[in-house]
C-alpha cells in the first residue's frame, strides 16, 4: 500500500520549476498514507442473514481481527485527493495567467454553464447531509424528503427576483450592494456576519463527518480533517475559482457515484427496492404530508416546504459563495440554466440519500445498532453499514469515504474562495480603505484564501462539544442567512426602505434568531424517533433501554420560542428584518423610489409598480414611468483607457445583462436622471420630481460617497 501511494505521487508530471509544490504534495500524501493506515485495525463488525425470515438478524464479531480497509480502498481515496490537487496545480501554474482579483475570484467570468451548475450543487451538498439524511429517514421517516419541493420552488424566485440585480451590478462581493443601496455600515455588518458564519460552518461541516467515520472505520479524526483542509486550501488558493469549479465538477461525480454504488449493492443484498419500500410503508416511514401547522413540530409539511424554501432562498440569493458562482459566467441565461441543473442535482442526491435511509431501516429491522450499543449517534449508521456489510466488495468502502471527503472538499473550497472575496472587497477595501493594486489582486487573494482556510481549520478544535450536528449546522446557517436575505429583500423589493430601517432590521432580526437558536441548544428538546427493535440482537451486545414515544415531544416546560423548529429560523430572521426595517423606515422617513438607482430594484417589482394606477403611484411616490424596460444606446459609455481590466469587463457584462450601472460614467444617476427609466433625454423631467444624482466610482473606492446610517 505504501509503495502504491508513493508511485502514484511520483507519476504527477511537474517540472523542475515547481519542485517545491511537488515536494509539498509528496510529503503530504506520504504522511497521510503512513499515519492513516495504522489506526484501522479491528472493530466490532456486523453481518446480516440473507434469509427472509431473519432479515434483521445481526451477529456480533467482536473478537475477529479483520482489516476494514484494503489497498483498493486506499487507492480510490488517494486517487480522488491527488486528482483534486492536480486540478489546482494545472489552473495555478499551467492554465491562463490570473492577474487581477476578478480573474482569481470569478474565473474571469468565463466559466461554462454545466461545470458551474455542478459546482453550485456540490457546494450545497455537505458531508453532514450525506450522513444525516439517511439517518433522518431511519430515525424519523421521510417527511424531510419533501425538502426536494423547496429546491424546485427556489429556482424561479432566484432567477427572477434576485439574480438579475446581481448580474447587472457585477459586484465581486454581493455585500457591496448593501453599501450602494443603504450605507457602508450595512455592508460591513453583513459581510462580517457571513465570514463568521462560513468559517464556523466549514469547521463543523468537516469535523462532524470525520468524527462519524472515525467512530466506525477507525480513521483518525484529526488526521482526516487535516487531509481535507490541506488538500482543499492547496487547490483553492493556487487555482482560484476556475480550480474550485472544475474540482467541484469532478468531486460531484465521485459523490453521486459513491452514493449510487452503496444503494445498488445494498438493494441487491436485501432483495431489491420493493422489499425496502414495503418495510418503509409498514413502519410508517413514508409519511410526507404532516399538515400540523404548529411551528414547534420539528418536521411537518409546512416547516420543511415553506421554512425550507426560505432557507434555501437565503443560500441561493444571499450567500456570497452562490452569487460568486453566478458571476463566473457571462450571461443571465447561463446562470438560470445552472440553477435548474443544480436543483435537479440536489433532488437526485437527496432522493438517493433517503432511499438509502429506507434501506438501512429494513436492514437493521431486528437489531437497532443505536439501542444495541454498537454506535452512539445516528450519523454513524451509514458508515457502519458500508464498512460492515459492503466491506467484502474491495474498493467500495474507499469509494464511499472518497465521496464523503469530496463533499467536505466542495463545501470548504467554495467557502474559502468566497471568504477571500469578502475579505478583500468588504474588509480591506470597504472597511479599511485599502486600495488593492489590480496587477497584484490575484496574488493577494491567494494569500487571503490561505489565511481563511487556516483560521477555519483552527476552529475545528473548538467544535467538539457542539450538539446534534445536522440540526446545528442548518440552524446556524438559518440564523445568519435569514437576516442577510431580509436585508437584500428590503433593498431589492422595497424601494421605500432607508438605511436606518436596514440597520434596525438587521440587528434586531439577528438578536431574535440567536435567542431562539441559542435557547434551543441550551434547552436540548429531544426529537422523537420511530419505534425500533432489538429483539434479534445477540445477547453479547450492550443493550440500552430507551423509552420511545411515537408522538411529538413538545416538552411544555420549555419556552415556546426555544421549541420552534430549526427550519423556521431563516423565515423568522427574514420576516423580522423586513418588518422592523419597513416600520423604522416609515417612522424615520421613507426613501423616495425615484432616488433609488434602477438597477438596484428587482425587475418584477419595477414591473408591478409600473402597473399601478396613477393615483396609487402618487400616494406611494412612484414615478409615472419608473423602470421602463427600454435601454437607450446613448446611455452606454464606451470603455475608457483609464478603466482597469476588471472594470471594463464588469461594464461589458453588466450591459449584456441589460444594466446601466456602469454606463453613465462616474455619476450613477437616479430617478428621472437615469437613462434606464426610458425617458426622452431631450424632454425635461416632470416638475413634481426633484432631480437628484448618486455618485459612484465602480468598483467602489475608499473615497466613494455613500449614505450614512
Amino acid at each position: 500500500m505504501r509503495g502504491s501511494v508513493i508511485d502514484a505521487v511520483r507519476t504527477m508530471s511537474i517540472g523542475p520549476k515547481y519542485s517545491r509544490t511537488y515536494s509539498l504534495c509528496k510529503i503530504l500524501f506520504l504522511y497521510w498514507s503512513f499515519n492513516l493506515i495504522s489506526p484501522i485495525r479491528t472493530l466490532p463488525t456486523i453481518s446480516t442473514s440473507n434469509t427472509t425470515e431473519t432479515d434483521g438478524l445481526i451477529e456480533a464479531q467482536n473478537d475477529t481481527n479483520i482489516e476494514l480497509f484494503h489497498w483498493e480502498d486506499y487507492s480510490v481515496l488517494a486517487a480522488m485527493l491527488i486528482i483534486s490537487c492536480a486540478i489546482g496545480v494545472f489552473y495555478g501554474y499551467f492554465g491562463e495567467k490570473q492577474m487581477t482579483g476578478d480573474d482569481f475570484l470569478l474565473g474571469g467570468s468565463s466559466m461554462g454553464t454545466f461545470p458551474m451548475a455542478l459546482s453550485l450543487a456540490a457546494s450545497f451538498i455537505t458531508a453532514i447531509e450525506l450522513l444525516g439524511n439517511p439517518a433522518e429517514m431511519y430515525m424519523a421517516g421521510g417527511q424531510f424528503w419533501m425538502i426536494c419541493l423547496a429546491f424546485v420552488l427556489v429556482v424561479p424566485v432566484t432567477s427572477h427576483l434576485y439574480l438579475p440585480v446581481f448580474m447587472r451590478l457585477r459586484l465581486t462581493s454581493c455585500y457591496e450592494y448593501l453599501e450602494v443601496r443603504f450605507c457602508k455600515s450595512m455592508r460591513v455588518y453583513a459581510s462580517s456576519l457571513y465570514m463568521m458564519q462560513m468559517i464556523l460552518y466549514t469547521a463543523v461541516a468537516v469535523y462532524a463527518p470525520a468524527l462519524a467515520l472515525s467512530d466506525v472505520t477507525g480513521l483518525n479524526t484529526y488526521l482526516a480533517v487535516s487531509v481535507v483542509y490541506i488538500v482543499c486550501i492547496f487547490y483553492a488558493s493556487q487555482g482560484g475559482m476556475k480550480a474550485v469549479i472544475m474540482t467541484d465538477s469532478f468531486q460531484s461525480v465521485v459523490l453521486l457515484g459513491s452514493l449510487a454504488a452503496v444503494l445498488a449493492l445494498g438493494a441487491e443484498r436485501i432483495g431489491g427496492l420493493d422489499s425496502v419500500w414495503d418495510y418503509a410503508r409498514r413502519t410508517d416511514r413514508l409519511h410526507f404530508f404532516d399538515m400540523n401547522p404548529d411551528p414547534t413540530v420539528r418536521h411537518s409539511f409546512w416547516s420543511v416546504v415553506v421554512g425550507g424554501t426560505v432557507y434555501w432562498i437565503s443560500m441561493f440569493c444571499a450567500n456570497q459563495a452562490s452569487v460568486q458562482k453566478y458571476l463566473s459566467v457571462e450571461r443571465v441565461s447561463q446562470a438560470r440554466i445552472a440553477l435548474w441543473v443544480s436543483a435537479i442535482g440536489l433532488v437526485a442526491v437527496y432522493s438517493v440519500n433517503f432511499t438509502t435511509g429506507a434501506l438501512l431501516a429494513a436492514h437493521y429491522a431486528g437489531c437497532d445498532p443505536i439501542q444495541a450499543g454498537v454506535i452512539h449517534a445516528s450519523d454513524r449508521l451509514l458508515p457502519l453499514y458500508v464498512v460492515g456489510e459492503l466491506g467484502e466488495y474491495r474498493g467500495v468502502p474507499g469509494f464511499f469515504v472518497a465521496g464523503i471527503f469530496a463533499a467536505s472538499l466542495g463545501t470548504v473550497a467554495s467557502a474559502l474562495n468566497s471568504l477571500a472575496a469578502v475579505a478583500c472587497q468588504d474588509l480591506a477595501t470597504g472597511l479599511l480603505g485599502i486600495t488593492l493594486p489590480e496587477e497584484k489582486g490575484a496574488a493577494i487573494a491567494k494569500w487571503v484564501c490561505l489565511g481563511c482556510g487556516a483560521l477555519s481549520f483552527a476552529l475545528v478544535f473548538a467544535v467538539e462539544r457542539l450538539g446534534p450536528v445536522l440540526q446545528l449546522a442548518l440552524s446556524f446557517n438559518g440564523m445568519a442567512g435569514g437576516v442577510s436575505l431580509g436585508l437584500f429583500s428590503l433593498g431589492m423589493l422595497f424601494p421605500w426602505a432607508n438605511a436606518k430601517g436596514a440597520v434596525a432590521g438587521g440587528v434586531l432580526g439577528l438578536v431574535l434568531v440567536v435567542v431562539a437558536g441559542g435557547g434551543a441548544q441550551f434547552a436540548q428538546v429531544t426529537p422523537v424517533r420511530l419505534p425500533a427493535s432489538v429483539d434479534s440482537c445477540p445477547a453479547s451486545f450492550n443493550m440500552t433501554s430507551l423509552s420511545i414515544d411515537p408522538t411529538e415531544n413538545h416538552d411544555e416546560a420549555v419556552f415556546w420560542l426555544f421549541r420552534v423548529s430549526y427550519l423556521w429560523y431563516s423565515s423568522l430572521g427574514c420576516v423580522a428584518t423586513l418588518l422592523i426595517g419597513l416600520v423604522v423606515s416609515l417612522i424615520t422617513g421613507v426613501t423616495n423610489p425615484a432616488d433609488v438607482p434602477i438597477d438596484l430594484i428587482s425587475p418584477p417589482v419595477v414591473s408591478f409598480l409600473n402597473s399601478l394606477p396613477i393615483k396609487l403611484k402618487k400616494a406611494l411616490r412612484v414615478p409615472t414611468r419608473l423602470g421602463s424596460e427600454r435601454r437607450r444606446s446613448s446611455s452606454v459609455r464606451p470603455p475608457s483607457m483609464a478603466d482597469d481590466k476588471d472594470t471594463r469587463r464588469r461594464r461589458r457584462l453588466s450591459e449584456l445583462a441589460g444594466g446601466v450601472f456602469y454606463s453613465d460614467g462616474h455619476t450613477l444617476t437616479r430617478g428621472h436622471d437615469n437613462h434606464a427609466l426610458g425617458l426622452d433625454s431631450e424632454k425635461p423631467p416632470p416638475q413634481e420630481y426633484k432631480r437628484t444624482s448618486f455618485k459612484l466610482d465602480p468598483p467602489l473606492s475608499p473615497n466613494t460617497s455613500t449614505s450614512t446610517c
